[in-house]
């Protein structure tokens, strides 16, 4: 009898690498929303994710909101409404753990640096699901489609589109890195701004030519997935495509930015926030 399983682990190991092949070999046909469910079948990739240490957060603006999406249920998101309306948006994207507390901090965080000026839409691409464990994240990472992740964001850009036409920046840490470019390039000429924490960026020139946003790339120097060669791939495919990008890489491994996270580097933290906002208030 045919063993589907089987065939997904073979190819898996394939694209992933094994020890026969110990170097990663992401192939460039299999498109950038789909890579972060692969990687979900490298035990190393995996290993870099330690369990997230038990955190809750008590909003003081912010709360949960649905929004409705062409296909299927209603979209879920954290969000924290501007003090004067405004069309200025932020679109925030979770790492592989889901929209839990840390990322509504993180939210939250970036909505009081820009003074309240712009909406901030934290965005579940989970449908409700958060894991507190990492075989939980690598269960429900791979069980994003990229249709439905799409639909979701065309969802949130619906529902910021008021009176006038929004102007959006992005930013998503890891598996939501990947997503930021990916809403940038779905927000077409309303994307102004993205930024990529460690995410797995785009491949595929023909679609960077679409992009209209301004890019800036935080990457970890020392990570072996998402590798300075991934980064010097990324800017080559940039400038092939005619786009602009900034890439900052830290000496650091990946994840440095979160705390939760055992290598969190506060130093370079503080450091590439800054740099975050700083490059968003710019653009934006």
């Amino acid at each position: 009898m045919f063993n589907f399983r089987v065939l997904v682990l073979v190819f898996s190991a394939f694209i992933l690498g094994s020890p026969f092949n110990p170097e990663p070999k992401i192939c460039c046909t299999i498109p950038a929303t789909d890579l972060f469910a692969n990687l979900a079948n490298d035990e190393e990739f995996v290993a870099l994710h330690e369990n997230p240490k038990p955190f809750s957060y008590q909003t003081q603006t912010g709360k949960m909101i649905t929004f409705a999406v062409s296909e299927g249920k209603d979209g879920n998101a954290f969000y924290i409404a501007a003090k004067k309306p405004s069309n200025k948006v932020l679109f925030v994207f979770h790492e592989w753990w889901g929209l839990n507390d840390y990322i509504k901090q993180e939210s939250e965080k970036y909505y009081n640096e820009f003074n309240g000026k712009y909406n901030v839409i934290a965005i579940d691409l989970y449908d409700g699901l958060v894991a507190t464990t990492r075989e939980e994240a690598g269960k429900y990472i791979q069980g994003v489609t990229t249709e439905r992740a799409n639909a979701i964001i065309a969802g949130a850009i619906k529902f910021s589109t008021t009176d006038k036409t929004p102007e959006i920046a992005t930013i998503g840490w890891c598996f939501g890195g990947g997503w930021s470019l990916q809403a940038a390039l779905i927000a077409k000429m309303q994307a102004k701004a993205c930024v990529i924490y460690y995410g797995m960026p785009e491949k595929d020139v023909e679609k960077l030519k679409n992009l209209e946003a301004k890019v800036l790339g935080i990457f970890a120097g020392q990570e072996k997935r998402i590798s300075p060669e991934v980064v010097k791939e990324f800017e080559s495919n940039m400038e092939k495509a005619n786009k602009k990008v900034t890439i900052k890489s830290f000496d650091a491994d990946h994840a440095f930015a979160n705390p939760s996270n055992p290598k969190y580097n506060k130093e370079f933290g503080d450091e590439a926030f800054k740099m975050s906002v700083k490059f968003i208030k710019k653009n934006l």
